[in-house]
This record gives C-alpha cells, structure tokens and sequence, in this order.
C-alpha cells in the first residue's frame, strides 16, 4: 500500500496551492461550479498528456510497475 500512501502524501502537500487556485479564481468573479468543472477539465488535459507521453516514449512509471500496471499485467 506505499503507492496510496505517496499518493496521498502528494495529495495533501497540493491541495493548499489548489484551494488557493480556486479561491482566487472565486475571488475575481467565477462561480464556485465554474471554477471546479474549469479545474477538473484542466487535471483530464493533464492526465492526457501525462499518458501520451507514456506512451510515445514507452516508458511506464516505476510506481505502475510496482502496483501491477506495467504492460504485462
């Protein structure tokens, strides 16, 4: 389970710079809702572009590999 504790470890040392973000952007005239979907759709983005490179540079993780989610799993 050290992969969910990293991740979690990652998580919260993000998250007073992410409530930040939404907070400011909050603060200058956006909706809560608009803020959150605007967020969420720009973390996808990245998740996207994260495994595209993955892919183009066949390289995986040393995490994935070690939680099962290299290519021979």
């Amino acid at each position: 389970m050290a992969d969910m504790k990293h991740n979690l470890t990652c998580r919260q040392s993000l998250a007073s710079a992410f409530q930040a973000l939404s907070d400011e952007a909050v603060k200058t005239g956006w909706s809560e809702g608009d803020v959150a979907l605007a967020l969420a759709e720009l973390a996808e983005e990245r998740v996207i572009e994260v495994t595209a490179k993955v892919i183009m540079e066949g390289s995986v993780h040393p995490q994935l590999i070690a939680a099962g989610g290299g290519r021979n799993s």
